[in-house]
């Protein structure tokens, strides 16, 4: 099934009304999202395969994403180690955090290091609302991501890549194409440069609202808060 993509300026217009006059808190959609996220990672990488899940996560909402669905990959049995280096002041992310310290989840320093003992990496660094330049410390990490053998799964964008026009045409994510995409809510424009195994998340729209901005939601299944999908045109 071929979905349209939502643009970022869309994407963030979105957001905005859910958390209006669709009555969600930001608590609720980030949640909804992690957990979204860590049924991806669950199909990717059944538990039989390697429980060890390394998680990057910025400073932004896509990193509060990468700390839900860590947290969710904690109770499914695997071993989430989280690599958050620009940890935000948000009263929200501190409880996220916590609740990861309380299940002793480790926290890492050196992400090179942990790719190296890992199975499987979520890149929660950047999303929809990314642009501009990579700033410290995550060139080092982008280019990592694109040089690493382990699989990689990418939460609503490759981080560094332009949300409408795809990989950038220099720097450490040019090169980097993650094995697997979750867009959140719709794909976003930069999937027509993506070539992995493609899933949406995010299961919270109303039909009236994803009327209102041309979405064509794919069906879920059942419980299942993912959907993998073949292709999307614009």
């Amino acid at each position: 099934m071929a979905l349209k993509t939502l643009s970022a300026k869309n994407a963030a217009a979105l957001d905005q009304e859910l958390m209006s006059t669709g009555a969600f808190s930001i608590d609720q959609l980030m949640e909804l999202a992690g957990l979204s996220v860590s049924q991806a990672v669950f199909q990717l990488q059944p538990l039989n395969r390697g429980k060890r899940i390394l998680v990057a996560c910025g400073p932004g909402n896509n990193g509060g994403d990468g700390l839900v669905a860590a947290r969710h990959l904690f109770h499914y049995g695997y071993q989430p180690t989280v690599y958050y280096p620009k940890q935000s002041k948000n009263e929200l992310y501190h409880r996220l955090t916590k609740q990861l310290k309380d299940l002793k989840v480790p926290f890492t320093d050196n992400f090179q290091e942990a790719v190296q003992q890992t199975d499987h990496i979520v890149d929660a660094i950047f999303g929809f609302s990314f642009s501009g330049s990579v700033r410290e410390p995550f060139p080092s990490v982008i280019a990592a991501l694109a040089d690493t053998k382990k699989p990689v799964l990418s939460v609503d964008a490759p981080s560094s890549w332009n949300i409408e026009s795809g990989p950038p045409d220099s720097g450490p994510g040019k090169s980097f194409h993650p094995d697997a995409l979750i867009s959140l809510t719709a794909p976003k424009p930069l999937v027509k440069w993506f070539k992995g195994r493609h899933f949406i998340g995010g299961r919270f729209l109303s039909p009236e609202m994803a009327e209102k901005y041309d979405l064509d939601l794919p069906k879920y299944e059942g419980i299942d808060q993912i959907v993998e999908v073949e292709a999307v045109n614009e």
